[in-house]
């Protein structure tokens, strides 16, 4: 593999020559800016072979880079080992960004390509700005991969079905309507959707294009004298054409997206998200672009009542499918059985897959035993998946898409011998994780404000952790969702009423173990007073945390009793679907926590 990957880099090199190329960058992403892509569009990845989900790949005539957050650190290290592909450690402070790296390392006069399909108008700006002050030009036509990836392959064709209104509690009419009034609102007649989430929304629609994800590749045309999904058409039946043109949607074959936007009138405004739509296709409207922001977002990440129901029903059947799970694993151990990584992850996917309305895993199980913990967006294959022992701790983070809910859950658990260390580690990350989970904000607080809380605990003792606290999360659909996070990074975006949010802080030692401790949230009201409205947050996920791990001498008294409450209702939710042994499992699991 290491061969093929140096092999690969030097045609994209002589391609790259052919064009007057001095550098190229390639991003992990699509035409669609998604996070998680189809086969297609792995490009990146094929180049090359990092399979981490996040991270941009530079190939200059002389070197190559590969830029990883600190999730993929070690990952990319281990697998770009031999490849002639260098790891920039994205985060560090003496670790330039691309732009400034590649004005450090080209002359004046230099070209980057790039493919404007894949770079957002907003990324493809800053990349302009930031070249050309150093007298660097940047092409945005460069894509040329098919010629050297013969085999690639093609565009998704799963097949798309309609994602009942019982479940998503509003119909597709109904939301054009309202992305419309928006796109009113900012000068604009129409609207044009490149997020395959925000499709996926806005008409009902799933599909199986993206793993994991259950979205449909297109595009979405809205106007109020019609509207256009960009799809290929084989990938629809009767019943979801019908219930498109219910809605006012028409079809057309995915590759005409182009020309259709070039066909349309020279004094049509269309509402496009800069951030979210390709350099490409703002090139073809030209003037009729309006800039604004994307009128799904906030309608997809404030959950509607419907949906907010089906998604505590969602989590009890996971709950149960857990308990289920973490039975077998620890029956498995304490039996001598050999049990693997990837085991563990096939033990959660079979418990799950038989629950109702089951549809998919949401995103790839991270089940990562004592060191692998500590990598953390580790995804263990037949190469690197290790047996389990009992003498160190287990991570495990999984979750399921159902047809009423997603759900997105992590546990460390102890397999048989604790270390004071593990356990203060352990305790210090749940001294976070509960004062998040506890916490009563004023509207308008926006999750950068709310993150030190999760943080504050750790930093005393001189530990901290480089991923965000907590990310939206889609119902039956994607994992990581917008519009709002909870991370040291600024987002405008305040918490509100309906939005479903991960509460995950972590510890993470390189080569001993990795600690997360990981629910979803959902931001409801707590009061109004004189200064305004409050909101808090109900815990969603339905699972214990592993009582052998605290150390409550570190505890304060509101914690152990946060703790005991969590899991009495745990307790209470879970046991009415649950046999005689899962019952005692569970009642040992959620018993009295004491100093």
């Amino acid at each position: 593999m290491k061969t093929e990957i140096t092999g690969r880099i030097a045609a994209l090199r002589d391609l790259m020559r052919g064009a007057g190329i001095n550098a190229v960058i390639i991003p992990q992403t699509d035409p669609h800016q998604s996070e998680y892509l189809a086969d297609h569009w792995q490009v990146r990845r094929w180049l090359s072979g990092f399979t981490g989900s996040a991270g941009a790949l530079v190939v200059t005539l002389d070197n190559a880079l590969l830029w990883a957050d600190s999730r993929y650190w070690l990952q990319a290290a281990a697998q770009l080992e031999g490849t002639g592909i260098g790891v920039m450690e994205e985060g560090k402070p003496e670790v330039p960004e691309i732009t400034e790296w590649l004005c450090q390392n080209l002359k004046k006069g230099d070209t980057v390509g790039v493919d404007g399909m894949l770079f957002s108008v907003t990324a493809t700006e800053q990349m302009q700005s930031a070249l050309g002050a150093c007298g660097i030009n940047l092409r945005v036509d460069f894509d040329s991969i098919d010629r050297i990836w013969t085999d690639r392959p093609a565009l998704p064709l799963e097949a798309i079905f309609i994602h009942d209104v019982k479940y998503a509690g509003e119909d597709a009419a109904s939301k054009i309507a309202k992305i419309l009034a928006d796109a009113s609102s900012q000068g604009a007649e129409a609207a044009f959707i490149s997020d395959l989430a925000e499709i996926a929304w806005t008409l009902n629609i799933r599909s199986r294009d993206v793993e994991s994800n259950p979205v449909a590749t297109g595009y979405l045309y809205l106007s109020p004298a019609g509207s256009t999904l960009f799809t290929a058409p084989e990938k629809l039946t009767p019943e979801v054409t019908a219930e498109l043109s219910k809605a006012g949607v028409a079809v057309r074959p995915y590759n005409e997206v182009k020309a259709a936007l070039a066909e349309l009138p020279a004094d049509r405004t269309v509402l496009i998200s800069p951030a979210q739509t390709s350099t490409a296709v703002i090139a073809i409207l030209g003037d009729r672009a309006r800039r604004g922001t994307s009128p799904v977002a906030m309608l997809k990440g404030c959950k509607n009542d419907v949906q907010v129901e089906g998604v505590r029903h969602a989590m009890e059947r996971d709950g149960v499918a857990l308990v289920k799970s973490f039975m077998e694993i620890g029956k498995a151990m304490a039996e001598g059985r050999e049990i693997t990584e990837l085991d563990v992850a096939e033990i959660l996917t079979r418990h799950r897959s038989a629950q109702p309305l089951y549809f998919d895993q949401s995103f790839d199980t991270i089940a990562g035993f004592g060191p692998h913990g500590a990598i953390v967006h580790y995804s263990a294959t037949p190469e690197t998946s290790v047996t389990l022992h009992p003498d160190n701790l287990l991570l495990v983070d999984s979750g399921a898409n159902y047809l009423d809910g997603t759900t997105d859950i992590t546990r460390t658990i102890t397999l048989g011998k604790t270390t004071d260390e593990q356990r203060k580690d352990f305790t210090l990350v749940m001294k976070g994780h509960i004062a998040l989970a506890t916490a009563i904000f004023p509207a308008g607080t926006r999750g950068a404000q709310l993150d030190a809380l999760a943080r504050i605990n750790l930093w005393k003792e001189g530990l901290s952790y480089l991923h965000g606290t907590g990310h939206g999360v889609g119902h039956f659909l994607n994992v990581h969702e917008g519009p709002q996070s909870i991370r040291l990074n600024e987002n405008p975006t305040p918490l509100k009423p309906g939005m479903i949010t991960s509460d995950e802080p972590g510890l993470y030692r390189a080569g001993k173990h990795g600690i997360r401790c990981e629910n979803l949230v959902l931001t409801v009201p707590a009061m109004t007073t004189e200064f305004g409205d409050f909101y808090r947050f109900e815990v969603l996920t339905l699972f214990p945390f592993d009582l052998r791990l605290f150390d409550t001498s570190i505890m304060t008294d509101e914690e152990i009793e946060w703790v005991n409450n969590y899991h009495t209702t745990v307790r209470e939710r879970l046991s009415p679907a649950l046999n005689g042994e899962e019952l005692a499992w569970l009642e040992e699991k959620t018993a009295t926590l004491t100093r």
